[in-house]
This record gives C-alpha cells, sequence and structure tokens, in this order.
C-alpha cells in the first residue's frame, strides 16, 4: 500500500494572516498587489512542492467595523481577485494547483462553469474551486440586496448551484468533439446532453459552450463548519477547509466529515480535511516567542474590537483591560461551531477584550509558535492521530515567514517522510490522490455492463 502523506496549501491572504504582521520592520508593503512578488511565491511554492495555492475571498471590503475611521485600520482591503491572480501564475508554474474561492449567493452558475472549465484547460487540470455561500453583509449591499440571505437558503440555494454546475461541466462527454475534416462534422451529436435545468433557484438550458474539464470538474473544496455546511461537504467536498485549535476538537471534526461522506455513498479517503494553521517560526523558542510577542503587540485595538463584532457583538464601550462582557451575537454570517466554541471560551475563562483579540489575531486560525522542529511535531501529531489529512498553511506577513517555510518547514516534513518531495502526476487531483470524475454517461454504461 502506498503510505499515506500529508497535503499542504498555502492559504495566502491578502498582506498576510496575521492582524500585526503586515506593521513588522522586515513586513513588505503593499504585498497584496504586488504582482512580482506573487509570481516569486508561485515558483518558490512549486518548487518546495506545495499542492496549491488557496485565496479566500469575499466580493466586498468585508469588515464590521463602525467607520471608516476603525476601518483605516485594516489592511486587508486591497486583494487580487483569485481567478484573475491564478491565470496569471498558472504562467509561471507547470505542477502547482490553485483553490479559487467563488460565492454561490453572488454569481450565476453557467458564469462558474464557464470560468472554470476554462482555467482547468488553460492551467491543464491544476483549478480547484472553493465553495462559499458568503458570510458577509457587506457583498449583499453590492448585490442588489438590502441584506445578506438567510443561512439555511443560502445553503439551499449552493445545493442547487453545484447540481447545475456539475451538469454544464458534464453537456459534453469527454471525446465529444471529434473535429472531422473529411466529413465537416465538429463534434458527436449522441454525446452532447444539454442539461436544462428547472429547479427551486435556476432555470439553465444549457450547454456549456466549453469541452468538459481536464480533470472531469475541478477539485471541489468547500470551507464551513456549520451543520449545514458539514452536509453540503459531505455530499460534494473533495478537500475540506475548516478551523481547529486543539488536536482532540480537530479529531472531532474529522470523523464528522468523514461519517457523513459515507453517508452519502462516498469514500472517506476521497474527502481531504485540511485545516488552517499559522506557523510563527524561529531558530530557537525563543525567538519564536519574540516575534509573537512582537506581533501581537502590532495589532491596532480598533482592528481587533472590529473583528469581534460577528461572534461578540459591538464591544468598543468597554474597557480593554476589562473581562469579555456577556452579551453574545447572534449572527446570520458565521454559524460553525468555531464561532460557538470562542464564545463559550471568551465566557468561560474570564479573558480580557485585549486578550480575547490577540487570542483571534489569526482570524480564529490554530497558531504554532516554535521551531521548525517543533512546529513538524505537531503537525505530525495531528496527521497521524487523524485530525487531519494535512494542512492549510497562512503566512503571518510577507514575505519572510512563507520563505521560512520553503526553506526550514518544509525539508523537515520531508526528512521525517510526510511530505512528498516530487509530484506524483500532472493536474492537481493527480497530486492529491483524488480520482477524476467518469462522465455520467460511462458511469450508466459501466453499471448496465456490470
Amino acid at each position: 500500500m502506498t503510505k499515506r502523506m500529508m497535503k499542504l496549501g498555502l492559504n495566502l491572504v491578502a498582506n498576510g494572516a496575521h492582524g500585526g504582521g503586515w506593521r513588522m520592520p522586515d513586513a513588505h508593503l503593499g504585498a497584496a498587489m504586488d504582482i512580482r512578488m506573487w509570481k516569486t511565491l508561485a515558483k518558490e511554492a512549486e518548487r518546495a512542492k506545495f499542492h496549491f495555492m488557496f485565496w479566500a475571498d469575499g466580493m466586498a471590503v468585508r469588515s464590521s467595523a463602525a467607520d471608516e475611521k476603525q476601518l483605516s485600520y485594516d489592511s486587508r482591503i486591497d486583494v487580487f481577485e483569485p481567478m484573475t491572480l491564478a491565470s496569471a501564475l498558472s504562467a509561471v508554474t507547470e505542477k502547482m494547483g490553485f483553490i479559487a474561492t467563488v460565492s454561490t449567493t453572488y454569481y450565476e452558475p453557467f458564469t462558474i462553469a464557464r470560468l472554470f472549465a476554462s482555467l482547468d484547460h488553460i492551467t491543464e487540470g491544476r483549478m480547484a474551486w472553493n465553495v462559499v455561500t458568503s458570510w458577509s453583509e457587506q457583498e449583499a449591499l453590492n448585490f442588489n440586496r438590502d441584506k445578506h440571505m438567510e443561512h439555511g437558503a443560502r445553503y439551499r440555494r449552493a445545493q442547487e448551484f453545484v447540481d447545475v454546475v456539475f451538469g454544464l461541466w458534464d453537456s459534453w462527454e469527454d471525446d465529444a468533439f471529434i473535429r472531422d475534416k473529411a466529413t465537416g462534422q465538429y463534434f458527436d451529436p449522441a454525446k452532447l446532453h444539454i442539461p436544462n435545468h428547472r429547479g427551486e433557484h435556476f432555470k439553465v438550458r444549457g450547454p456549456l459552450n466549453a469541452q468538459r474539464p481536464i480533470q472531469g470538474y475541478p477539485v471541489i473544496a468547500q470551507a464551513g463548519s456549520s451543520g449545514p455546511g458539514q452536509d453540503l461537504a459531505g455530499r460534494i467536498a473533495e478537500l475540506v477547509y475548516t478551523m481547529q485549535k486543539s488536536r482532540p476538537e480537530a479529531q472531532a471534526f474529522y470523523e464528522s466529515v468523514k461519517s457523513r461522506v459515507v453517508a452519502h455513498g462516498r469514500k472517506p479517503e476521497h474527502v481531504l480535511v485540511m485545516p488552517g494553521m499559522m506557523p510563527i517560526m524561529g531558530r530557537t523558542m525563543q525567538e519564536a516567542r519574540d516575534r509573537f510577542e512582537q506581533m501581537q503587540a502590532l495589532i491596532h485595538p480598533q482592528l481587533g474590537l472590529a473583528a469581534l463584532v460577528p461572534s461578540f457583538g459591538d464591544l468598543s464601550g468597554y474597557d480593554l483591560d476589562a473581562p469579555v462582557p456577556q452579551m453574545l451575537a447572534d449572527s446570520n454570517s458565521v454559524k460553525s461551531e468555531h464561532a460557538k466554541l470562542a464564545q463559550q471560551l471568551a465566557g468561560n475563562s474570564a479573558l480580557t477584550i485585549r486578550q480575547l483579540i490577540h487570542q483571534r489575531s489569526a482570524s480564529g486560525h490554530h497558531v504554532i509558535v516554535g521551531t521548525p522542529q517543533s512546529i513538524a511535531d505537531e503537525m505530525e501529531d495531528w496527521f497521524v492521530n487523524h485530525g487531519c489529512d494535512g494542512w492549510n498553511i497562512l503566512p503571518p506577513f510577507f514575505p519572510g515567514p512563507v520563505e521560512e517555510v520553503f526553506h526550514l518547514l518544509i525539508p523537515e516534513l520531508q526528512r521525517r517522510g510526510l511530505f512528498h518531495t516530487e509530484y506524483e502526476g500532472r493536474t492537481l487531483r493527480d497530486n492529491l490522490g483524488l480520482p477524476r470524475p467518469a462522465h455520467p454517461a460511462a458511469r450508466a454504461t459501466a453499471a448496465a455492463a456490470e
């Protein structure tokens, strides 16, 4: 049997995933839109054999800031649109994949099916779609709405949306385009399947004006940790992006997702659970701790207070060094178990508001402070004990911390035999060990022959 190997992605957030990271002395200001830097990072990530680069994205300036003054402390304002960026970076790489976040709430299925089919061909089979329902009210206001769609309704729409996209990708069988010069026939009409979808949310006739994607379907990623989110993951996801802060919590989530996958008649090894993790690295433990404390001190209180609003309500009128008050928000945005646990933790441990801001400095992700060896120890512990199938690594700022991952952490994982030293194939599916979905017509033929 092939040894189980860790999967690794780079989760790239604007000017870095830590709220104070961009203010570090060696941070590159303006990294978010420096295309030369992104091209360099993509080439270095491929040399390090990362499976993919991943962009969590929204179609708005997503913040719960009370006004423009409070918003002005947020460094996650100016960002590239991820599919555009993936197209550019695919030109300077050959085997690494790209995961682009695209919302089912504010797009139309035909548009998404065509964009991803095109990019899967342009990248020669290296695209993945992070299916999200959007969580911010700000996005609603950019798309002709007065308020965000209700949480449950967003997920019902998402289920149908994905079905329509799959149907459009399956408009053509893999060998439908015969392009016969002698007869003049361009495609085999018997291998055209017009979806003609009519459902609760969408009416889409089709067919798609693009060939079936190289991977059959681009890899499907999904990031919802709520009950409806896990149900959607169990049905469609092949890569689940999540946030846990302890191995027991991660193991429970891992088991929950895998059981839902099995309930939908799918194989659990065909769905990869990959939590986010921010490494704060130093040559010694003390150096790592000092770097972390320096970043924590650079989080502006106004940035931290705005970030707490969705889970904890407006705390701006309270003393930052007083305990978090028992006034918890009921949000239509994020309804994950993580948000509930964060609220419980704040209430049970008598954290001050300032401590809570610092605790959530990595947007709720797991932070590991240490040397390359100690960070690898914890990554290995979660992996071998089935808390994850790999990790989405979030650099706190650019470029230093991500270069340390390339040159220090990856070699340590490879030395332990946990991470591959060469890509297994050319497509993202090949490298993640995921099967290529057969066309429904081929599946029907195979089933009839059994």
